[in-house]
């Protein structure tokens, strides 16, 4: 619902409202970035929708790793450079880009695009993991990464992972206790995250 104000015009009402699907911006941010973008920054304004409209028409996900791609396989799982024997699986694109950043891992990734969370519906079925373990036990992987997020809900992600993999004879592994209790990798420096990976242990 709008706040009380003035009467906006409906193309102001309708991108107040788009704003305010991104995380973390209530009403009044909202509101904020519009006025912002149509009072200061038109021509950005116009680059943003376009941007917006071509990644969603042409971004895919990954056939290997379910990240966020413009080719059926991204660059990432491309690389031939990469250890092929060794797979992260990760909640987010963005958690994959904070390991990339500490460059500690030189492996191959999985992005669930979630976690498990059953009070909000979201299950194994939800988040694809037969296609993850199918992934993960294609004859070329030794060793899993677990680095889900140390909160509730990650540790139990990793928690029901662990399990099935482990029944698939891989070595599971998870991130050391460098990254604190309840945080997400994506508010985690990178050499944090580093040295998790480096200390990383049985999971």
């Amino acid at each position: 619902m709008m706040e009380p104000g003035l009467p906006e015009p409906e193309p102001l009402r309708a991108l107040v409202q788009a704003l305010r699907c991104l995380p973390g911006v209530g009403i009044r941010s909202a509101r904020r970035m519009a006025y912002h973008l149509l009072q200061h920054d038109p021509t950005g304004a116009r680059r943003l929708g376009e941007a917006l409209e071509s990644a969603v028409d042409t971004l895919q996900h990954c056939e290997r790793c379910n990240s966020f791609s413009d080719q059926p396989i991204c660059r990432t799982c491309a690389d031939p450079e990469r250890d092929a024997s060794l797979l992260c699986i990760v909640e987010t694109p963005a958690d994959q880009n904070m390991i990339e950043a500490s460059h500690g891992y030189h492996g191959l990734y999985y992005v669930l695009m979630g976690r498990l969370a059953p009070l909000e519906g979201v299950g194994p079925d939800q988040l694809g993991f037969s296609r993850l373990i199918d992934r993960a036990a294609d004859g070329h992987v030794t060793e899993v990464v677990l680095a889900t997020n140390f909160t509730a809900e990650g540790e139990t992600t990793a928690h029901y992972l662990a399990d099935m993999l482990r029944a698939r004879g891989l070595s599971v592994t998870r991130l050391a206790r460098g990254v604190p209790s309840g945080s997400e990798l994506e508010y985690v420096d990178a050499g944090t995250i580093a040295w998790a990976m480096m200390e990383r242990r049985p999971g």
